[in-house]
């Protein structure tokens, strides 16, 4: 898993991130989502090598980041928080400006880093989500039934750490299969942590909070993502379920913004590596 690539960890500040990081080329950075750790891009990142160099890091309180200590208003879990993470890992191992791919609670990272650092961000590519701020004006029965967990991990009157860590396997249900058998390991080690478990929830905390303030204050300042956007999705989600047309969700908050469904579910990086890569590096090059 990730052959040729180096292992690194790496202090940004507020905390310390684990990353693997290897090839050769406009540098790509690849952000995973909850609950999976930087792992899930093991398929993806040997065919970026090539032509980029590749950066996979846990996010903090993901994996073998480190787990900051939180506040009464979740902030440092963040997106903004996370993406000046990400800003300042990139600038240590030398990249100024670079593309950035998010899936998932990575996604919302990937887009934080496109408004709040425009400067360092050549490309956008957003995998299977939609801002926070676009799906909680459009909540509804329907959105509500679908992804409890946003409302179950988030809230704090009766933490959720209590019920996942009870038998942390039963509660995510993946298994090697899907994930392959190395990137299942890093993924059970993590799951199997209270202090990840517990920083998870943070970050589902701080996305029903300062996230959402943060996207609706770009919404009322008329701010959009200024670089290029890529948009990719699941059919075998519940994007166009829950959207219609989900692109046009994304219209609203980028300036340039493409993109196309692709047959997968959720996890695209596992489910269709190869596809997923052609386009990551034909939108990357301008093709």
């Amino acid at each position: 898993m990730f052959d040729d690539f180096v292992t690194d960890r790496i202090d940004v500040g507020q905390a310390e991130l684990f990353v693997r990081h290897g090839g050769s080329g406009p540098p790509v950075l690849l952000l995973h989502g909850h609950p999976r750790t930087h792992a899930t891009w093991h398929r993806v990142a040997p065919l970026l090598a090539p032509d980029h160099t590749v950066v996979c890091p846990d996010l903090r309180g993901y994996g073998r980041s480190s787990k900051p200590p939180t506040t009464a208003d979740h902030e440092p879990y963040s997106k903004r928080a996370m993406a000046g993470d990400m800003v300042a890992l990139m600038r240590s191992l030398g990249h100024e400006r670079f593309a950035v791919a998010g899936h998932d609670r990575g996604a919302y990272v990937a887009q934080r880093l496109a408004f709040d650092h425009a400067d360092a961000v050549t490309h956008l590519v957003v995998l299977d989500s939609v801002p926070i701020g676009a799906a909680l004006a459009r909540c509804d029965a329907g959105f509500a039934a679908r992804w409890w967990h946003w409302f179950f991990l988030g809230q704090t009157a009766k933490p959720a750490e209590r019920v996942i860590n009870a038998d942390p396997d039963a509660w995510y249900g993946t298994g090697p299969e899907q994930m392959g058998a190395e990137a299942y390991e890093d993924f059970r080690r993590a799951i199997h942590d209270p202090e990840t478990v517990h920083a998870m929830c943070e970050d589902y905390r701080a996305g029903l909070g300062v996230d959402r303030a943060a996207d609706d204050a770009d919404q009322a300042a008329g701010r959009r993502v200024a670089c290029p956007t890529l948009f990719l999705w699941a059919t075998r989600d519940d994007m166009e379920d829950l959207y219609g047309d989900p692109l046009a969700v994304w219209r609203e908050w980028a300036s340039d913004v493409r993109g196309h469904a692709l047959d997968s579910g959720h996890h695209l990086a596992e489910d269709v590596p190869d596809e997923l890569a052609k386009a990551i590096r034909c939108f990357v090059a301008g093709a």
